[in-house]
């Protein structure tokens, strides 16, 4: 071994025992906020806060998405000391939503999967877990409609959002696509991966699966079939990764939500989510964006759904830059209340960090 070897793996062995001790110098901090706060230990827009302040003063060379998640994991885990988080999350394991909590919360929060949204918000709302993670839109296939409706009537508050680049993997025992004879995905994979599909396996039957971990389970009984699913998915079924990356649009990305039952407080980069109703008359709808233009409210999304109230009744949700605290939001808000036969703020949450 050379001189020049030994000397820098010594400098990484001092480096490292210093990185451990600021490590836990931090662990002590966190310990005694934690002492002093009152309340959810988990405040989502200061980790949104210290997140971005790390994007923004990495130096290299580690990605600053790689920063990012090695600071997660630290706060993570000094959360943890207080009392792990518990986060439920649409299920079962190996799911992109698991992946999303893990995103979110890190890998010291302790995860519960759900068999459907339903339950999710359930969980939450009966305080069996701390907070619940759900997906509500992907870039490709549009809205997840079970928890826009869900959103209309529970009590728990929108409190973060997570961005995930959802990268679509066919999964088998076996390597190699010889003999497939049936592929296993959600549905909504499926459509995300149409024309690789008609493209590579154009004779194959497809099925569909109740979520892309389920598919992987199913695919790792059989050798002549396979699943369209996630990486977390190929590790805890044990499967080859056949052919990476095969959606067909290459930004394809899930947006999810964290639900719980406290607001979060301004972050300097928020978003708020409301849903309304537009009264039945000529213009309805034209009256209830004007106070967004009055005020100088961005908004980001406007999605309609129907409200279940009656036929051709639609409820509209609406997405805007700021807290529902920043002057211009709070004055759009005061307006709409008085515009709106329904209105109702899902919460004010961090913008993701990417």
């Amino acid at each position: 071994m050379s001189d020049e070897l030994q000397n820098l793996r010594a400098e990484i062995d001092g480096i490292d025992d210093e990185l451990l001790k600021l490590i836990s110098r931090r662990a002590q901090r966190a310990q005694a906020i934690g002492r002093l706060k009152q309340g959810s230990v988990y405040r989502p827009e200061r980790e949104a806060q210290i997140l971005r302040r790390i994007k923004d003063a990495n130096p290299g060379p580690l990605s600053s998405e790689t920063a990012a998640r090695l600071f997660r994991e630290i706060m993570s885990a000094c959360l943890a000391l207080e009392k792990p988080l518990t986060v439920a999350y649409l299920g079962p394991q190996g799911t992109f939503t698991q992946a999303a909590a893990q995103k979110q919360f890190g890998h010291a929060a302790q995860t519960a999967d759900c068999a459907s949204i339903d339950e999710v918000f359930r969980k939450v709302a009966a305080r069996q877990t701390d907070y619940g993670v759900v997906p509500v839109e992907n870039s490709t296939e549009g809205a997840i409609g079970r928890t826009l409706d869900l959103l209309l009537d529970t009590p728990l508050k929108i409190c973060g959002e997570v961005v995930l680049r959802v990268h679509q993997h066919l999964l088998r025992k076996t390597a190699g696509l010889e003999n497939i004879k049936t592929v296993y995905s959600h549905p909504q994979s499926f459509a995300q991966c149409h024309e690789w599909l008609n493209q590579n396996l154009p004779n194959v039957k497809r099925v569909n699966a109740a979520s892309n971990a389920d598919a992987a389970r199913l695919a790792a009984e059989e050798e002549i079939t396979a699943a369209i699913a996630g990486e977390g998915a190929a590790e805890h079924y044990k499967l080859h990764m056949v052919v990476q990356n095969i959606e067909d649009e290459p930004d394809n990305t899930t947006r999810f939500l964290v639900l719980g039952g406290h607001d979060a407080a301004p972050s300097g980069r928020d978003k708020t989510s409301i849903v309304m109703a537009a009264p039945n008359r000529p213009g309805a709808v034209h009256d209830l964006l004007g106070p967004f233009a009055r005020n100088g409210v961005s908004m980001t999304k406007l999605e309609s759904r129907p409200s279940g109230a009656g036929l051709w009744e639609y409820v509209f949700y609406v997405d805007v830059e700021g807290h529902q605290q920043d002057g211009p939001v709070a004055n759009a808000i005061t307006e709409l209340k008085g515009l709106a036969p329904f209105f109702k703020v899902l919460g004010s949450y961090p913008m993701a960090v990417l």
